[in-house]
């Protein structure tokens, strides 16, 4: 059964962002995540809904 919350480690792994970038949408409100206890949890769907709102590859500098 796949994961339904990661963690922020866990969320750089799977989505091969940097962690900045991650703490960066958390901050600004793109992404959005939950809290239990110390941990910060982001909802698998939460990330792949974020990934999809990136704009898209151009090639163009």
């Amino acid at each position: 059964m796949p994961p339904i919350v990661l963690t922020i480690p866990e969320a750089v792994t799977a989505s091969k962002m940097s962690r900045t970038a991650i703490y960066n949408a958390l901050k600004d409100g793109t992404l959005c995540a939950r809290k239990s206890g110390r941990r910060t949890l982001i909802p698998t769907g939460e990330l792949q809904r974020y990934i999809d709102a990136l704009p898209p590859y151009t090639g163009k500098v």
